[in-house]
């Protein structure tokens, strides 16, 4: 879980240090080092309430399927964090990923919805619920959904390294968190499934749409891609059972994610020294 920062003597220090955080973030791709070096953090921007400035926070998150989850904690202080007051002003927002940059709708989760979400994230980690009882307020549970838009620009090159690089990351998240749980709760039930979910949509389109098209346009890459088409089978064989592992209870699925990170490796390094020189 990622802690919100110590209360700094000097609101400038605290200042400091949150931007040297935010500039390391940016700098590697959304990995950080020392304590927040296997933690899942994104980076909001909201809309200033009242100054209508651009304010951007680190921020812990979940996965939700189509959204992410944050959570209004301001270490259980008695008073709502300022972004949060922001975002209610205008629901609007920018989201960094490490991999990608993009508009989001905020919304903050109400009733039993809020309720059912926060226990979840509790059984994840308890610090959630520890904040949660120094404070008389009602912690929010804020849903992040991204708005339709564009793909992100740059080179077809660029964004296959961005992608694999981003299935990199969510790999290492997901088996650091497997293999520190001891057991599979519901909110990482959720990790591993979309990280699933994903990764079978991106190799689908791969399939589908790169594949194909390179191979019309570059005959010699039929073999290359009918090499890489057999791994996608492949490591399909392995996804479908780490989804069947995940919903087991009590199932031991870190040999399982092992081997996913194993055979997807192998392809993601196969696949950028192919095809890259040819996009």
């Amino acid at each position: 879980m990622f802690r919100p920062f110590p209360r700094l003597r000097e609101k400038r220090t605290l200042n400091d240090f949150t931007a040297a955080l935010i500039a390391e973030y940016r700098a590697n791709g959304g990995r950080l080092s020392g304590q927040f070096e296997n933690s899942r953090l994104l980076l909001l921007t909201t809309t200033g309430a009242r100054s209508g400035q651009q304010r951007t926070v680190l921020l812990a998150y979940y996965p939700d399927g189509e959204r992410v989850l944050i959570i209004g904690s301001a270490g259980g202080s008695p008073k709502h964090p300022d972004w949060y007051h922001n975002l209610l002003a205008h629901p609007e927002v920018t989201v960094e990923d490490g991999a990608f940059t993009y508009t989001a709708t905020a919304v903050v989760l109400q009733g039993a919805e809020r309720d059912d979400v926060f226990a979840r994230l509790v059984e994840a980690d308890s610090g959630w619920g520890d904040y949660q009882q120094h404070t008389t307020r009602t912690l929010p549970v804020v849903a992040l959904t991204r708005q339709p838009g564009p793909p992100p620009g740059g080179s077809l090159a660029e964004m296959l390294i961005t992608i694999h690089n981003a299935f990199r990351r969510e790999l290492s998240l997901v088996r650091n968190e497997v293999a520190a749980s001891g057991t599979l709760g519901a909110q990482l039930r959720i990790n591993c499934l979309t990280m699933c979910q994903g990764l079978h949509y991106h190799h689908t389109g791969e399939s589908t749409g790169l594949f194909p098209a390179l191979v019309a346009q570059h005959p010699e890459l039929t073999e290359v891609v009918g090499v890489l088409q057999k791994e996608h089978d492949q490591i399909a064989v392995v996804l479908a059972e780490l989804e069947r592992l995940v919903e087991v209870s009590g199932a031991d699925v870190l040999p399982q994610v092992d081997e996913l990170i194993g055979q997807l490796t192998a392809h993601l390094d196969r696949e950028e020294a192919e095809l890259l020189p040819y996009l």
